[in-house]
């Protein structure tokens, strides 16, 4: 269960806000999405494959620049 705090004399909304932060971390929603249908492991791992090499990419044009 995810608690947030609220300070005194803080809104409402900036409350939601960091609730809102805190759920996306934990990655519930991402999970839910993932398991709504079966996907085969060889098609897991070869979308791992292609995440890993776009991140790849992405830092290698990072450390270029």
């Amino acid at each position: 269960m995810i608690i947030v705090n609220v300070k005194e004399n803080e809104s409402i909304e900036k409350a939601l806000k960091r609730f809102k932060k805190k759920f996306e971390r934990t990655g519930v929603l991402r999970e839910l999405r993932s398991r709504s249908y079966f996907e085969k492991p060889s098609v897991s791992r070869r979308n791992e494959l292609i995440k890993a090499a776009y991140r790849q990419k992405m830092r290698d044009q990072d450390n270029n620049n």
